[in-house]
């Protein structure tokens, strides 16, 4: 009996060894794939703090949690069993899917373009998608629904870089994997926004600061400078996001259609990044890079323009019409016949 416990031991043993190894390993391969989608994570970092601009302090992070707890819905609870399905009954379903994605974020960034350019052509545009409320909870449900649906493309993007980043393996091992990805995206990009768009309140505080001490006046000067600074930071932040929203849905498409063997644009842009890193040999991959981005913002400006007149013309129309067909919607007469 005592050899059999001894045993039994041995095998317990080794099945913990081998559990902390898949552990390991899931930990390097979520780390690898959150790597891999970094460049989402950023974009989608600099695309949030421009939907609670405009509101009072005390609703900047409740306005950021709610929007954190779509996102972690939209990764858990919709992308990752869509993504594992998707993987394993329709895979190629998962471009064209991201490529709609991508042509809603090159609509929604040149559309604040078109707002800032032409703003009473931009409000004549929104007004013919959908009244406007002028109801404050009403624009504060709007804008978190906005950060919502924007986060939910960019989320997609970044569930699909992590699949791809994932060796073929057991659909349980990728559920973990991408579970861990998502929760600890969702985490640092909220975390990073709020304390982004708090840092004035920070600011204020240290500015306050009484101490007569030679660091209170270090904290002074450092809250003078978060006070004074951050506004323009986050204008410039929110410009940030326009071109990111623009370049990464330009980009989603120009890989999509390299899928398809329209690889023109694709190869068009990456020679033209090639060109300028080998003319200009200073910091070359960063060149590399802007000119590559700026290959897929154009390609982004030039889908987003198409689909501003296509939005309002073609699927608003469209949509108001389903929903007039819709029982709720439509107006029932009293039933005495009088108006």
């Amino acid at each position: 009996m005592s050899v059999g416990l001894i045993a039994l031991l041995d095998d317990i043993a080794a099945l913990a060894k081998l559990a902390a190894a898949s552990l390991d390993d899931i930990a390097g391969q979520a780390a690898k794939a959150g790597a891999k989608a970094a460049g989402v994570v950023i974009d989608d970092a600099a695309v949030t703090p421009r939907y609670v601009t405009g509101f009072s302090a005390a609703r900047e992070l409740p306005i950021i949690g709610k929007i954190a707890l779509g996102s972690l819905k939209n990764k858990l609870l919709i992308l990752l069993p869509a993504a594992l399905v998707l993987s394993l009954v329709a895979p190629q379903a998962i471009t064209p899917l991201l490529m709609i994605g991508g042509l809603y974020l090159c609509y929604e960034g040149v559309e604040k373009v078109y707002g800032l350019v032409m703003p009473h052509a931009a409000h004549a545009h929104e007004a013919a998608l959908e009244a406007t409320s002028l109801d404050p909870r009403s624009i504060e449900d709007e804008k978190v629904a906005g950060a919502i649906k924007t986060d939910f493309i960019l989320s997609a993007e970044i569930m699909a870089i992590t699949l791809g980043a994932v060796p073929s393996g057991g659909m349980v091992t990728q559920a973990i994997i991408l579970a861990v990805v998502g929760m600890g995206i969702t985490a640092a990009v909220y975390g990073g926004v709020a304390l982004i768009v708090k840092a004035d309140d920070l600011g204020l505080m240290l500015a306050r600061v009484r101490t007569a001490s030679s660091m209170g006046a270090v904290l002074r000067s450092i809250g003078r400078g978060l006070v004074t600074g951050m506004p323009y930071f986050l204008k410039v932040l929110g410009i940030v996001g326009t071109a990111a929203m623009i370049w990464v849905g330009g980009g989603i498409i120009v890989h999509g259609l390299e899928t398809y063997g329209a690889g023109g644009l694709a190869h068009l842009i990456h020679d033209a990044g090639e060109a300028t890193a080998h003319a200009v040999p200073v910091l070359p991959s960063v060149l590399r890079w802007i000119v590559e981005a700026a290959g897929a913002g154009i390609v982004g400006i030039v889908i987003g323009l198409i689909a501003i007149p296509l939005a309002g013309y073609v699927v608003s129309p469209t949509w108001r019409y389903i929903k007039s067909l819709l029982p709720r919607h439509r107006k029932e007469a009293p039933a005495d016949g009088k108006k």
